[in-house]
């Protein structure tokens, strides 16, 4: 697998599809443009269907086409209204919006019954009899090719009222199947007569109790496809092989065998490091309690994202970064995290948060005194305004940015006997501090320059350093959600057990304070705690809490 990281950003892969696009609209395949985006709602959306949304939908729109959203619902034992309702919300908060009404495979379930009558009357679909495991047995390995069912060969009026009967709910689950007759000594393991429908009494979502047969994936997916009129069909590369299944089905019916039918082109899916994407182990962590569930801020899944304060714009420009190939990869994290911090720059207000505190007090300030001062909302868009920030004897500064003795020159944080500036109010020197019974520094005791505000001092002194600070009497206490990568190994799916990868400091939870504009802030609302990083307000929360989008900088590897 080829490594994708933020040091190749501009060796974006060639987009394949759209050249097949071009040259598809140019020879007059296809007059217009028509994809779609066909999840399973058996589970929320994650980084990895965002891609394939940007693209589908993306592409639609680029060609001035349109993109359906259809729900391939043929599975009700795993499927859920839930994750229906998610994932629309989902595509919306993304930014899209699809053509026309909501789809579902089973709005077509009746189309699809009749298109198996055709192929049964054809002489290309058979009802089976054979358990799971002899049909695995019969179907052969990739060395030895299968063996034909003992009732491939019965007579087609049999088959079709088999295949009534089975409709009509006249077997059990698992008795029998239908199967279409293709090629058992096919070399490709999906063309050995596949199952095209099976016997299930679940309950579905859409139609209750009206079916009891429901059509494979395979045999739907094509045909909803062909049923909508879409042009092509994006799929991911595990779909490579079975893409002769889609053109099998098509080419041998009668309403779908023509030149402008649908054609499936494979795409390599998104392998995140330091994340899982399967939604089987995504819910193994939900199920284990390893996460506090699908919206966890580490998880990988679109509904966490947002939570931890990703934007729409910042998902859909790391799809552009990482592109769109045929090459499997490994796309460095760091992509993502660049995508957000280089977004958040440009919008992100900036505020002040103390999230490790230790108390200030400025000794030669005057008592009872409070003073309103101005601040840039945005140090490089002047048109974001200004804001007011407090000033006081008594403040909070973060516990990192005081220590006793300066190690060197070149420290520019609070020490004894050493100055800095208070950002965007006055210059401070440390003259002494106490400590609590632990023996962790609890105050500071400083002195203030008076005629600094906004200033140099006047007798000459070149003040480096820069703190941040919340005035004590109006700050707000806050709670801020640390996250760091969920995973320590780059590749966690090769755990069998989930829990053994778990970064153990993924999240820390820290109590501090905030300015008091704050209790304004809305939920996803995004700020820059300057010199802390990217947050924004907990969308689950009451209180003040603030998720850590992500850092002022990449530190990961350094």
């Amino acid at each position: 697998m080829i490594k994708m990281n933020s040091h190749n950003l501009g060796e974006k892969p060639t987009n394949f599809i759209r050249n097949i696009i071009n040259e598809d609209i140019s020879s007059g395949k296809h007059k217009s443009v028509q994809t779609r985006f066909p999840p399973e709602p058996n589970g929320y959306l994650h980084i990895g269907h965002a891609k394939s949304i940007c693209l589908n939908f993306g592409t639609a729109k680029d060609y001035q086409g349109w993109c359906n959203l259809r729900f391939d619902d043929t599975n009700p034992a795993k499927e859920d209204v839930e994750y229906v309702e998610s994932i629309k919300e989902d595509v919306h908060w993304l930014g899209f919006e699809w053509h026309g009404e909501v789809k579902y495979s089973s709005d077509y379930f009746e189309k699809y019954y009749e298109y198996a009558v055709e192929l049964v009357k054809k002489g290309l679909a058979y009802v089976c009899f054979l358990s799971a495991d002899e049909t695995r047995e019969y179907r052969g390995t990739l060395k030895e090719t299968g063996k034909n069912s003992p009732y491939r060969d019965t007579p087609i009026e049999e088959n079709l009222a088999l295949f009534k009967k089975m409709k009509e709910g006249g077997f059990k689950e698992g008795e029998c199947v239908l199967r279409g007759k293709i090629e058992m000594s096919s070399s490709f393991m999906c063309m050995r007569d596949p199952i095209f429908y099976r016997v299930r009494f679940d309950s579905h979502h859409q139609t209750v109790d009206k079916w009891c047969i429901y059509p494979m994936y395979d045999f739907a997916h094509c045909l909803g496809d062909a049923i909508e009129g879409v042009t092509h069909s994006l799929c991911t590369l595990e779909f490579q092989d079975n893409r002769r299944i889609y053109d099998w089905i098509l080419e041998h019916l009668d309403d779908f065998n023509r030149s402008d039918r649908p054609h499936q082109y494979e795409f390599s899916r998104l392998n995140l490091e330091y994340t899982v994407m399967s939604k089987r182990k995504l819910q193994k962590l939900v199920e284990g309690n390893l996460v506090s569930g699908w919206d966890d801020p580490r998880m990988p899944t679109i509904s966490g994202l947002r939570r931890r304060g990703y934007t729409p714009a910042s998902i859909q420009d790391f799809a552009q970064r990482i592109g769109i190939s045929k090459v499997d990869s490994y796309t460095d994290v760091g992509i993502l995290e660049a995508s957000i911090r280089d977004h958040l720059n440009i919008i992100a207000p900036r505020t002040m948060a103390v999230i490790n505190p230790i108390k200030l007090v400025i000794e030669n300030y005057p008592e009872n005194n409070l003073e309103t001062l101005q601040a840039p909302i945005h140090p490089q868009n002047e048109e974001m305004g200004k804001r007011e920030i407090f000033f006081g004897r008594e403040l909070y500064i973060d516990r990192e940015d005081f220590l006793e003795i300066s190690p060197n020159n070149k420290y520019k944080r609070l020490a004894i006997d050493k100055d800095v500036r208070l950002r965007n109010a006055y210059v401070v020197r440390a003259n002494r501090f106490e400590c609590d019974e632990n023996g962790n520094v609890s105050t500071v005791y400083c002195t203030y320059d008076p005629d600094t505000l906004g200033k140099n001092p006047s007798d000459g002194r070149k003040v480096k350093g820069v703190i941040h600070f919340v005035e004590l009497s109006k700050s707000m206490v806050a709670e801020f959600r640390i996250y760091d990568r969920l995973f320590l190994n780059p590749n966690p799916g090769k755990f069998d057990d989930l829990s053994s990868a778990i970064n153990p400091e993924s999240i820390q939870i820290r109590k501090g304070f905030v300015e008091p504009i704050m209790l304004k802030a809305k939920p996803e609302m995004a700020y820059q705690f300057e010199r802390e990083g990217y947050f924004c307000h907990d969308n689950q929360s009451d209180g003040l809490v603030f998720n850590k989008t992500v850092g002022l900088r990449d530190t990961w590897n350094q």
